[in-house]
Order: structure tokens, then sequence, then C-alpha cells
């Protein structure tokens, strides 16, 4: 009898057209990280550009998401070596890298994030089974399924995004509509001149066959960029998920109760 390996995230992300629905986890605790990934999510990303994650909380969240069998990404920091290695290592199913704006930039990734590239070599953490895999086994499992992202969500980045999208071994791209609002500063109803933006990188990315990740705000939001060919959707985080549900909560219950009174 033949067994069939589970595809893995990189694959799902390059080869399927049903698209990817994920969260960030901005708590450090292992817990939302399981109760999400026993929802049946695609994909957490864990963001450590924003959150308060060292190392050894990442490594955590990342032994919480396999034991929940959720990919885990990482929004790392910088784009460093060090950055981009530490989660690889501790068994990270991708990184995805801020304000990636030139295809320098992009290449630097790229290049620590693969072995055929560059990236630097130990098969003893987690992602080697802690030595339990030969040199070659772990490089060339990891070169398959490490998924390499790069955040756009710069202006310069918006004119080199055709040199951008060209790195090879550049799997997706993260639209940072926020940071670009800002950078843009954008304060028109709808934001006009980011919906442009975003717009104009989208249809780059379909020309370049590369996957499209951004934060929805609403269904309806998500159901027309998945149209226009967006891959992933980032649904909120985990502590936008508590928010919302304990002021609905908060909001039920005391109507309920003066509605009695």
């Amino acid at each position: 009898m033949t067994t069939v390996k589970p595809m893995g995230f990189r694959q799902r992300l390059l080869s399927s057209e049903k698209p990817l629905f994920g969260t960030f986890i901005k708590t450090p605790s292992p817990h939302a990280t399981e109760i999400i990934g026993a929802l049946g999510f695609d994909f957490v990303i864990i963001d450590a550009e924003h959150a308060p994650f060292d190392r050894g909380t990442i490594d955590h969240l990342l032994l919480a998401a396999k034991a929940a069998g959720i990919p885990a990404l990482v929004r790392i920091a910088a784009t460093t070596a060090h950055h981009i290695l530490a989660p690889l290592d501790d068994g990270a199913a991708g990184v995805i890298a801020p304000h990636i704006n030139s295809a320098e930039k992009a290449f630097e990734l790229v290049s620590a994030s693969r072995y055929g590239l560059g990236r630097g070599f130990s098969n003893s953490p987690r992602a080697g089974g802690y030595g339990a895999q030969s040199i070659w086994q772990h490089v060339d499992q990891e070169d398959e399924s490490v998924a390499v992202v790069a955040m756009i969500e710069d202006p310069e980045a918006i004119d080199d995004i055709d040199a951008i999208l060209a790195v090879d071994g550049l799997d997706a791209i993260f639209i940072g509509r926020g940071d670009l609002s800002v950078a843009l500063d954008d304060r028109a109803l709808g934001a006009p001149r980011v919906q442009q933006a975003t717009e104009r990188v989208i249809t780059a990315a379909k020309r370049a066959k590369k996957a499209v990740f951004l934060l929805a705000a609403n269904t309806t939001e998500a159901a027309e960029f998945h149209a226009l060919g967006v891959k992933g959707f980032v649904l909120s985080s985990d502590q936008g998920f508590l928010r919302t549900a304990a002021m609905q909560a908060l909001k039920a219950f005391s109507e309920s109760c003066v509605a009695r009174t």
C-alpha cells in the first residue's frame, strides 16, 4: 500500500487554487496557536516584528503549531541571516520579511532562506529532526518546503515590483496596506492611492505567477480580492479575535440585563 504524503504549505501555496486563511499570532503563549490550529485555519503567522517575541518564545509557538498540525510562518523583525535562520531551524514553514523594497533585498531574503543559495547549515535543530536527517535529506527537504514571502509595503517597492517578483526562489508577496497607507499619507475615504497600488501589485504578481497575501478587512473585500487573484488571507489576529469576542459578549449581556430591568 502506498502512503500519500500530505501536501506541505509551500506546495499548497504554489499549486492550489483554493484560498488559504490564516491569522497573526501576537500573544506570547502557545494556547492561541493551539486553538486556531484546532479550528481548521490553514496557517498562522507568528508576528516577531510587532509583538513581544524572543527566540525562545517563537520556538515554543512553533512547537505548539506542530502539535496542533498547523503550518506556522514567522514574520521576522529584520531581514538578516540570524532573524531568518533561527525560525527556519526551529521548524517554521516559512518566513515573511518586512519592507522588501528592492530586488536586492528580495535576493538577500531568498539567499538566507535557501540552502542552495547560502542559508547557514545545521540539521541538529527541530527542522532537521534533531540530527535524524542526513545532510542532504535535510537540505533537499528544506529547500523544497520552506515558503519565502516578501512584504510589499513601501512606495519604492511598488515602483520596483516587477524586479522584486522576478527574483528566483521568492514564492509570494504580502501586501502591507497599513504601512502603504501611512507611507503614502492616503487619508482619503477608501484610500484610493493604496487601492491603486494594491491592484498594480496583484496584476504584476499574476504575470510573475507568484502568490499574494493580504490582510482582509471583511468577507466582501476578501471575495473581491480573491477574484483578482489573491491567494492567502490573514484574518485579524489572536488579540483581534479576543477583543471582538469580548466586546460582543459584553454588549450582548449588558443589553440583555438592561432589557429585563
